[in-house]
């Protein structure tokens, strides 16, 4: 009886895992489903312009369905940043491997940066709608996590610029001012850039705004 129980109860772990992944797998797609629909819209609208019940609404669940998943329309606004900082902060250490000076690793930065909103259109106009770079303005709903990752990011550019001033190919300056006006470089050029997926209306190439930043980078020495 006891080895029979046994097979029993391995046999029904067997067949519960299955229906247990597919139900993570479910939440799984239903989170990514709402975040989409929330950023989205929030990026149209804005955080405050933007009601639940239209997130729910744009993903195809009830209001009381996102309440599953996320505590407010705080939480979802947070949790848009949150996913995009988990993509992108990887991504750009990666983005630097081989660089050949501090100004390459500006220009590959440049790049990088560029890349990422372009293949994220709805996160780019939130992003726009910020007034600083991958963070939230102060009126929005952030967290400390969200604004950990900003100054992370902050943080690692100013590092390629103090080397890139060691090895004299970036010019003097406080490096963390320079960080920080690489990032509103880049901000700025997302609302002038002309790729096609952008609904912005201003032609300006990635070419000659990485013209712009190596005049405003390079070494005067």
């Amino acid at each position: 009886m006891a080895i029979e129980r046994i097979e029993y109860v391995m046999t029904a772990t067997r067949a519960t895992k299955p229906r247990e992944e597919r139900r993570q797998l479910h939440q799984q797609l239903s989170r990514t489903q709402l975040l989409d629909a929330a950023e989205e819209i929030f990026g149209q609208k804005g955080f405050h312009d933007t009601t639940l019940k239209e997130i729910a609404d744009r993903a195809d669940f009830s209001v009381g369905s996102v309440y599953s998943f996320f505590e407010n329309k705080e939480d979802l606004y947070i949790n848009i940043w949150l996913r995009r900082g988990s993509e992108f902060l990887p991504a750009f250490e990666e983005a630097l491997v081989g660089a050949a000076d501090g100004l390459d690793a500006v220009a590959r930065i440049v790049s990088f940066e560029v890349s990422f909103l372009r293949a994220r259109p709805s996160f780019s106009d939130l992003y726009l709608r910020s007034t600083a770079s991958l963070v939230p303005t102060s009126y929005e709903a952030t967290s400390e996590e969200v604004t950990e990752n900003a100054d992370r990011v902050l943080g690692m550019q100013a590092d390629v610029i103090r080397r890139g001033q060691a090895d004299g190919s970036i010019r003097l300056g406080d490096p963390s001012a320079l960080s920080r006006l690489l990032s509103a470089m880049v901000q700025a050029f997302q609302s002038v850039d002309s790729d096609p997926s952008s609904s912005h209306r201003f032609a300006f190439s990635l070419d000659e705004f990485q013209s712009v930043v190596r005049a405003a980078f390079i070494s005067q020495i």
